[in-house]
């Protein structure tokens, strides 16, 4: 099962004005379709070839590190396209809102710490909700590191590497990670991920 480049599931300018097309047209075209190749070709002749995207990530976590970097940021694009759509943020599903207020203490402290953990990723990383032991927390990881290799599951993430928003914001992070929460989320893929986690 070799890596794949997902087509975008809504259009170069859909998500304006909070991402650009230019950004996603980089981004997508380029940015994520590198991890592909280059994750492809490193895949080629080892035992991880035929794998699934999720499997590859976990073995190649500390034993493959070239192969763990293009893998893990293929995987985290997978879900990042998802977890975005056009009129994004607004209400969140029924179960998922009240586990968030059950185990963070409310929506509004959700977003607070996501936009800190966003803020707080020294150089280039992710900001994530993940759920571990049951839990929904918030979660940073650097480079293409995320919460599979540290015994969670992911159910959301925002790209804090600067071809994500520097085209869009400069050096503004904090106003990109507000933008992605309140404009960008599509908090149904969220639930979904979430309902996932927990069966």
């Amino acid at each position: 099962m070799s890596f794949t480049l997902p087509e975008l599931p809504y259009a170069y300018d859909a998500l304006q004005p909070y991402m650009s097309k230019e950004t996603l047209e980089f981004h997508h075209d380029k940015h994520h379709a590198a991890y592909v190749n280059t994750g492809n070709n490193l895949l080629k002749g080892t035992d991880l070839e035929g794998k699934s995207v999720e499997e590859v990530v976990k073995a190649s976590y500390g034993t493959n590190q070239a192969l763990f970097n293009n893998a893990g940021q293929h995987y985290n694009h997978i879900h990042f396209w998802l977890w975005m759509k056009p009129n994004g943020g607004g209400a969140i599903p029924g179960s998922l809102e009240k586990k968030i207020i059950e185990d963070i203490g409310s929506v509004d402290k959700m977003k607070e710490d996501f936009i800190q953990a966003g803020v707080g990723q020294f150089g280039s990383g992710w900001a994530w909700l993940a759920v571990k032991d049951g839990k929904i927390s918030v979660m940073k990881t650097p480079n293409g590191e995320n919460p599979l290799v540290h015994g969670a599951q992911p159910i959301l993430g925002c790209d804090v590497w600067e071809h994500s928003y520097y085209i869009d914001y400069r050096n503004r992070r904090p106003d990109y990670l507000k933008a992605f929460l309140d404009n960008l989320v599509n908090w149904e893929h969220v639930d979904e991920m979430y309902q996932a986690a927990t069966r």
